[in-house]
């Protein structure tokens, strides 16, 4: 069965980990797997989102098997939007990714507000990293911008419950639920209160967590084999607008 991971990072984390190159991300797709990958760059998300994003681009052009997001900081919006529109030229990027964290800034600031209005302008799927309940004001924040498409990283986090229900109110906001704690029933939780199928995505955090713990989550919520391949695949595909789906 094919597995698209939409949710890596590729690049050394400031953290005790012994992660960073390429080969490990390839190593990883290869012991579980995983057929393509859509990754984020370290250094994009925690220290300087143009650098880290231009040397993304560089291992992009010779791993045909990784995507990429192009990291945009909230903070410094115009440069972030320059430099998103140079990294979807390329062809290599299919996407926009946001933390919350590294920033500072939330889902409910004004400057979030203005990052959304650029990502619905270019019509580019975003992947945000979501812990907390401040999830659950993405429905607001998408029906006013019918042109983009949102992936609720970690669903949530340790707000899984409001994120299913955001989910439920709107049909552009996805559920990702890769984290390290895999509290049961998070995904048994979302399907009871009518998430589709469609809005589920498969991730894994990779390399920061290793991928078997997402897919032990996954294959562990009692999905059919067709359901399997919406959340393994299919969903990624039609989702990912210039996302050829080939190696």
């Amino acid at each position: 069965m094919r597995i698209i991971d939409v949710h890596g990072h590729w690049g050394e984390w400031p953290f005790h980990l012994e992660v960073g190159g390429v080969a490990l991300n390839l190593e990883l797709m290869d012991r579980y797997g995983i057929e393509l990958q859509i990754v984020s760059a370290a250094e994009a998300v925690v220290y300087d989102a143009v650098a880290g994003n231009a040397k993304l681009a560089e291992v992009l052009m010779e791993q045909p098997r990784l995507y990429g997001y192009a990291v945009v900081n909230a903070n410094r919006l115009e440069r972030s939007a320059e430099d998103l529109r140079d990294c979807l030229s390329t062809g290599r990027f299919v996407g926009a990714k946001i933390h919350t964290t590294y920033p500072g800034v939330g889902i409910g600031s004004p400057l979030m507000a203005e990052a959304f209005d650029l990502l619905n302008e270019l019509e580019v799927p975003l992947l945000i990293h979501t812990w907390g309940k401040d999830v659950a004001l993405l429905p607001e924040l998408l029906e006013e911008r019918p042109g983009l498409e949102v992936i609720a990283g970690h669903a949530g986090g340790d707000a899984w419950r409001e994120a299913a229900k955001a989910a439920v109110q709107c049909d552009r906001l996805y559920l990702e639920h890769c984290r390290t704690v895999t509290d049961a029933g998070r995904i048994a939780y979302a399907r009871s209160i009518g998430v589709p199928m469609e809005q589920f995505l498969f991730g894994t955090d990779s390399t920061l967590i290793d991928p078997c713990i997402s897919l032990g989550v996954i294959r562990d919520a009692g999905f059919t084999e067709a359901e399997l391949v919406q959340v393994l695949s299919s969903n990624a595909e039609r989702l990912f607008k210039g996302f050829r789906g080939n190696g």
